[in-house]
């Protein structure tokens, strides 16, 4: 027997359309951008200014940290945002805050012609609905990391942390950076690490009229049968510094949803 129909679409998730002359679309998360990893960096390098997709839609977490537009100033900054430059002028980006880069303002926007994305958003296209998230929001079981969620995407927080000098916003960054690292090493099983609630996930898929959720964060790329006809695919981060290459994007077409592996520099 075929799943009932989701609900009407919510208010609280927008609606974007893909667009009538999009062939296909690309989805990415989790490629923690940063000066020590260049083979992370050269990588999406060659997929933003080669995919054959129109459109390429960030999900959060594409910097390892992003302290504010004015360290967009420094020279490995300045050269992500060229490389981001150069693919929006053959194709439609979207860029979505995650937790390491939800500093990124108006200025780097200005910058960069991309849209700015609400977290969550619908995206309508294909003949079907997909809703887009980061996915932090939804570790509901991360009691402590929803709090200090709350603190750091409050309007107080960031003026104050934003008005403090660059070098000790990077100070207070990478210790924030090294204190989640150490929780996640101290526990029995990586596993053990929170994912997203299920129910609030089937809860947000019913309002926002779609069957299936696109999100990152976890780095756990996976698809997810959540029954009743709804899904979750989950984006992978990457990792290209290693002895095994991990990396990929979620492709969106009239086909469908595929996986398709980032080929390593």
């Amino acid at each position: 027997m075929n799943a009932p129909p989701p609900a009407a679409p919510d208010a609280a998730a927008p609606v974007i359309l893909v667009g009538p002359h999009c062939r296909a679309v690309d989805f990415l998360s989790d490629v923690h951008l940063r000066p020590d990893a260049p083979l992370t960096f050269e990588a999406w390098r060659a997929h933003m200014l080669s995919t054959p997709a129109d459109a390429v839609f960030m999900l959060g977490d594409l910097f390892e940290l992003w302290i504010g537009d004015d360290a967009g100033a420094g020279r490995f900054e300045s050269a992500c945002l060229e490389v981001l430059r150069e693919s929006a002028r053959t194709r439609r980006l979207a860029f979505m805050a995650g937790n390491r880069d939800f500093l990124l303002g108006a200025q780097a926007h200005r910058e960069v012609p991309m849209e700015q994305l609400p977290d969550p958003v619908v995206l309508e296209g294909f003949g079907a609905r997909l809703l887009l998230a980061h996915g932090d929001a939804w570790c509901l079981e991360d009691a402590a990391y929803q709090a200090f969620r709350r603190e750091v995407r409050g309007p107080a927080w960031q003026q104050d942390f934003l008005s403090r000098p660059l070098s000790e916003r990077a100070a207070v960054a990478a210790g924030i950076r090294q204190a989640s690292q150490a929780r996640k090493r101290s526990l029995p099983d990586p596993a053990l690490w929170a994912d997203v609630d299920h129910g609030a996930v089937e809860v947000a898929l019913r309002q926002a009229g779609a069957r299936t959720l696109v999100h990152g964060h976890t780095h756990r790329p996976a698809r997810h049968d959540l029954g009743t006809g709804l899904e979750r695919w989950v984006l992978s981060d990457w990792d290209f510094e290693g002895q095994v290459p991990r990396g990929d994007v979620l492709r969106w077409s009239a086909a469908g949803l595929a996986r398709h592996p980032v080929v390593s520099p």
